[in-house]
């Protein structure tokens, strides 16, 4: 189901409720219920995971119907929660924590990183040809590609943060972060610098290596990956409880596509996002192995030392980091691993 769809046929459902009620909405402390109410739907924008279910086999152990729909990304999610035509979404560590900022109560609820995160990162600095930047200390002073509200946003702050800049000390260039956004505004010298991630790293360097180039390690964490839900859904009973189901399914098969690489470059990389062999067997190693831990305790750490730097940075209020996680759901996704073993 596209984007497109979804909103158009939320429209006037949408209209029709306060935008306030959604907002004033406490977090819910009811335990979830061991089983999933008959007639109860949820509506996913987790199109990576659905692949994976498909492949699997995860998708038949479903005890309610799911709407899958075609939508990733923090911008996309949050306009579909808004249009009340999604229950859960997937997405890095930035957008529940915006969506706060911005009025619409989110909470996360299953979590998700990779081993060795210093030496599987999720991007990497591109340098445009002739910036003469080695390392992050060489930022100061130059043309840096910002997207703020994005993980690539926060990067850039935490990088900086960690060799005592602000980004007062640099130039942030507004620019979108998606597809080839960013190697292009490198290779035209538009930016000095950007954060780029996946396929387009191996590609900036095999492109415009030649002409100059180059990458820069920023040895931080950027690899959080969580599932989010409106608080409206997690007030819901009978949603709350097949959120539960989705989370411990979404272990299992976070488990799966790391003992199946091959099958995964196969039918996901090459045959549904339509990657050479030489991308995706790249992408499964930069990936690595993905964990799920069983507490939130680190987690949490990390993501106020996150809130506070974007609080400091960008202007905003900073809020404690419970208010956007449901603690109900700490140990659901790694008791579904502990289970299958």
């Amino acid at each position: 189901m596209t984007l497109a769809r979804i909103l158009r046929t939320a429209l006037f459902g949408a209209l029709a409720l306060s935008a306030a009620s959604g907002m004033a909405s406490a977090q819910s402390t009811a335990p979830l219920a061991a089983k999933v109410p008959a007639g109860t739907v949820l509506t996913v924008g987790d199109p990576t995971t659905q692949k994976a279910f498909e492949l699997s086999g995860l998708d038949k152990e479903l005890t309610f119907k799911v709407n899958w729909a075609n939508i990733s990304g923090g911008p996309q999610t949050s306009e579909a929660f808004r249009a009340r035509a999604l229950d859960v979404g997937s997405v890095a560590e930035i957008p529940s924590i915006f969506a706060n900022w911005n009025n619409l109560p989110v909470r996360n609820i299953a979590y998700r990183e990779r081993r060795d995160p210093i030496a599987n990162p999720i991007y990497r600095f591109g340098v445009a040809p002739g910036s003469n930047v080695k390392s992050l200390a060489d930022f100061r002073g130059k043309r840096i590609a910002f997207s703020p509200g994005q993980a690539q946003g926060t990067l850039v702050l935490r990088a900086l943060h960690a060799v005592g800049l602000s980004k007062k000390d640099v130039t942030l260039v507004e620019l979108p972060s998606t597809g080839d956004v960013y190697p292009k505004a490198l290779a035209s010298k538009q930016v000095d610098i950007a954060p780029i991630g996946g396929v387009n790293i191996r590609r900036y360097v095999a492109q415009y290596g030649p002409d100059g180039a180059t990458l820069v390690e920023h040895g931080l964490r950027d690899d959080p990956s969580h599932l989010y839900a409106p608080q409206w859904v997690l007030d819901d009973p009978a949603k709350a409880a097949a959120l539960a189901e989705y989370v411990r399914l979404w272990a299992r098969a976070t488990e799966w596509v790391d003992n199946n690489p091959e099958l995964w470059i196969k039918e996901y990389y090459i045959g549904q996002q339509g990657l050479s062999r030489e991308d995706a067997e790249y992408l499964i190693k930069l990936t690595g192995t993905q964990v799920v831990p069983d507490s939130w305790t680190e987690v949490k750490k990390r993501h106020q030392e996150t809130i506070d730097l974007l609080a400091q940075e960008l202007g905003y209020k900073t809020y404690s980091v419970d208010k956007i996680f449901d603690d109900r759901f700490e140990k659901v996704a790694a008791s579904a691993l502990a289970k299958s073993q």
